[in-house]
């Protein structure tokens, strides 16, 4: 079969490097749609069932919510298993399934359990399930923060800060109160930014954390409503009824339909201070009357800061298998464009771009990747002698690798640091080399003995023979270092995912190289490789090949002292590779370092954020450093559900 194959190639050796021009083009294609990221995403196959209900302590909430949400996933085809925590007025189920079950119909059994459960639940309590998203899925991350002018920038009447110091915002709104300017960045984030980010291709969701929902604080005076025969439950039933937008049909007139609506949405304090709640003596009492109306804050379970100010921190959400590198640069682009159109005053900055982690790993790995292919450029050059020869054995390192991306895009397989890294170009060129080698030594001996150039014809008998000869030494060599890394394919679980990337990526390229060996090296050597070519031997290598005959006898008239050191330094080897340090994934430098500041579980949120800003004011000092940018408990879509007392 070989030997077919060698035959046929040499002989149509135009068609087989027009292929494999072909089959070039179309791997450069596959690299611009090939997944690159930095490390390979470890995280299972799960899904995030989120539930809140204020005042329910951790006890209550294990019983009441967690408990019955937890039992009731039991049976869906594919779970593996369920875990869970439960908080103050918070929690968290996350359901594992297996590797082969679709997240998709996950979601869809998630979601038709949770109908069920729904009626088992305390009121008003909804749960939701987590974005379609990983461990990895943080691609980007901004902050909102005022920009506070200096004192001849500021306008009066015009949108931004005002001469008093209050934010005049361009609906008409004066913001004076630090909550109500905190609430108004977080409205930003929620209605301007969030939703054109969401429509970004490959991003699952967005979340927030920092600032304040915006809400409406009715305080009403106990004495008041005692002296008006008024009870809370009046006050808040007139706000739920006056609070509704109303449609009433339609009317005909003259050919024309007018719509009939009562829009009944309070927008303002003074239109909820206008509300009438009852009457006495014929005359209304409204709510401003018995209550006093003012924008508060919500009691929120997370806050956001940046270099000491509190400040609003969004998250794009990468959709779980989307391109990080595309997606990340398709969310900066969309947000440099968002930012454009942001109210005077507020500065949103980019904290975290997944792009530079994974430009810096493309980097890196282009780096060692472009180091090796020189060094095996050069050792070629000087072990053949013939530049030809040597550029053609060389050509297999960079269609090799195009023919991998191909395979990796087919098989989902991400570019990254460990499936790249692990590729070893000495190992793809290793058959090239010794066909090249063997055809130079055959033209060499022979065009010697006939003392004369080789005819065409009686080259391409070389090749054939030559290849011929060298082909199962390299299918054999091949074939023993593909089954080396076959048993990384039966992983499962963490190691599966961290170790089956690099396996697939190995094996692809080394089948590669092998087909290119035996069909594109026969025939580029049959084009440009001459019929007077000499093996040649530089003065190096002839020391080399006296030196090693003079070891190599002295081995075999010593072979006991020689297995004897042999044995020796293995065993030394061993106690040193003990020593040697570990590490998780290979060390990426991004430039970037993360700290992890815990308080005493009962600190308060606010207490927890104050002594945040304290020590983003102490990082801030060093000159190394840009910014820093801080969550401090749970997010929006709890995530990664933090504590009050602990800050990222």
């Amino acid at each position: 079969m070989l030997e077919l194959i060698v035959s046929f190639a040499t002989k149509n050796r135009y068609l087989v490097v027009f292929i494999v021009f072909i089959i070039a083009i179309m791997g450069m294609i596959s690299l611009r749609y090939l997944p690159i990221d930095a490390v390979p995403d470890i995280t299972n196959n799960q899904v995030q069932i989120n539930s809140v209900a204020s005042g329910l302590s951790p006890f209550e909430m294990e019983k009441q919510v967690t408990f019955p949400l937890e039992t009731s996933l039991s049976g869906i085809p594919g779970l593996s298993y369920t875990r869970s925590l439960s908080r103050n007025g918070f929690s968290q189920v996350t359901a594992v399934f297996d590797e082969t079950v679709d997240i998709y119909f996950a979601r869809q059994q998630i979601s038709e359990k949770l109908t069920e459960v729904k009626e088992n639940l305390p009121p008003n309590v909804e749960p939701k399930m987590g974005a379609i998203s990983t461990g990895l899925g943080e691609i980007y991350m901004w902050t909102l923060q005022y920009n506070t002018p200096v004192s001849s920038e500021v306008v009066e009447n015009k949108p931004g800060f005002q001469p008093d110091g209050t934010y005049l915002t361009p609906e008409g709104a004066v913001l004076k109160s630090k909550i109500e300017k905190e609430a108004y960045l977080r409205t930003i984030q929620d209605w301007v930014i969030r939703p054109q980010l969401k429509t970004v291709r490959g991003v699952a969701g967005v979340d927030s954390i920092g600032g304040y929902l915006k809400q409406y604080h009715v305080q009403p005076n106990p004495y008041k409503l005692i002296a008006l025969g008024l009870s809370f439950e009046d006050i808040e039933r007139v706000l739920e009824i006056n609070n509704r937008s109303l449609g009433a049909g339609y009317i005909e007139k003259n050919g024309e339909a007018l719509t009939v609506r009562a829009d009944g949405r309070t927008e303002t304090i003074e239109q909820i201070e206008n509300i009438v709640v009852a009457s006495r003596n014929n005359i209304p009492v409204y709510i401003k009357d018995v209550a006093t109306v003012s924008i508060g804050k919500e009691l929120r379970t997370g806050s956001g800061s940046e270099n000491g100010q509190e400040a609003v921190v969004g998250t794009a959400l990468m959709l779980i298998g989307a391109n990080s590198r595309n997606v990340a640069a398709a969310v900066d682009q969309k947000f440099q464009e968002i930012i454009k159109t942001l109210p005077p005053g507020i500065k949103a900055q980019t904290v975290l771009n997944r792009t530079k982690l994974v430009e810096a790993t493309i980097k890196t790995v282009s780096k060692n990747l472009a180091e090796g292919a020189l060094l095996v450029i050069v050792i070629l050059f000087l072990m053949l002698k013939n530049f030809r020869a040597a550029l053609i054995t060389a050509s297999v390192i960079p269609i090799t690798m195009l023919m991998t991306s191909m395979g990796m895009l087919t098989s989902r397989t991400s570019a990254n640091l460990m499936s790249l890294g692990a590729l070893d170009f000495g190992l793809l060129v290793d058959g090239a080399v010794i066909i090249v080698e063997n055809f130079l030594r055959r033209v060499s001996e022979k065009s010697t003995h006939l003392k004369r150039s080789l005819s065409l014809a009686e080259r391409l008998k070389e090749v054939i023979e030559s290849t011929k000869e060298m082909s199962r030494p390299t299918l054999y060599g091949q074939a023993i270092l593909i089954l080396v890394y076959i048993p990384l394919l039966t992983f499962t679980g963490v190691e599966g995912k961290m170790f089956k990337p690099m396996a697939v990526t190995v094996i692809l390229a080394l089948f590669s190289a092998f087909i290119l060996s035996i069909t594109f090296i026969p025939a580029m050597i049959s084009l440009f490789v001459k019929g007077n070519a000499h093996e040649e031997h530089g003065k190096l290598f002839t020391k080399a090949i006296v030196s090693y005959k003079k070891i190599l006898s002295y081995a075999l008239v010593h072979s006991k002292i020689v297995l004897g050191s042999a044995i020796s330094i293995f065993a030394i080897s061993i106690g040193i590779f003990a020593s040697l340090g570990q590490e998780f994934v290979p060390t990426l430098d991004e430039g970037d370092l993360s700290l992890h500041a815990m308080r005493i579980p009962s600190t308060s949120l606010s207490e927890s954020q104050s002594l945040q800003l304290k020590v983003e004011k102490a990082i801030s000092q060093f000159q190394e450093v840009s910014f820093v940018f801080s969550k401090t408990g749970t997010a929006e879509m709890a995530a990664d559900p933090m504590p009050p007392n602990t800050s990222d």
